[in-house]
């Protein structure tokens, strides 16, 4: 299975001169905890991720102004990355590689295509651990109860 078969291609954006508060409203108002930082008008390569935790330790406990601060400031880069033809082995490799829990998709042209979190990866993983264990379930009832 791919990368880009399981990420979330529904990919909240921030800009890099925007304020951060501006990025944290709309983090409330899409109920999500990641931004993806591009350039453009949103179709553009990204540049950086801020989540809700960059803007609590960052930006916050760091004493900025959230008004004044722009998401430039408090984003974490760079971007760390993989083709969304990527195997999902490959993913956690690179995960685990980058030390970080979330990888930009992208596909042709290094366009933003996705974002894939190990929460997209462990559903996967407890959707593919269903079968076995209906499977023990019915070998061993002892096992499973």
């Amino acid at each position: 299975m791919s990368a880009g078969r399981i990420c979330s291609r529904m990919v909240a954006t921030a800009w890099p001169n925007e304020p951060v508060r501006v990025a944290a409203r709309r983090m409330a108002e899409q109920e999500v905890g990641t931004l993806v930082v591009v350039e453009g008008d949103g179709a553009g390569e990204a540049v950086g991720l801020v989540t809700d935790r960059d803007i609590a330790l960052r930006c916050v406990a760091g004493g900025l102004d959230p008004d004044r601060a722009t998401v430039a400031q408090i984003m974490t880069r760079p971007v760390k990355a993989i083709d969304e033809e990527a195997s999902i082995e490959e993913a956690i490799t690179r995960m685990a590689e980058k030390g970080t829990r979330r990888l930009i998709v992208t596909g042709e042209g290094k366009r933003l295509v996705g974002i894939l979190s190990i929460d997209d990866i462990l559903g996967l993983l407890i959707e593919e651990a269903g079968p076995i264990g209906r499977l023990l379930e019915k070998q061993s009832p002892r096992i499973v109860a």
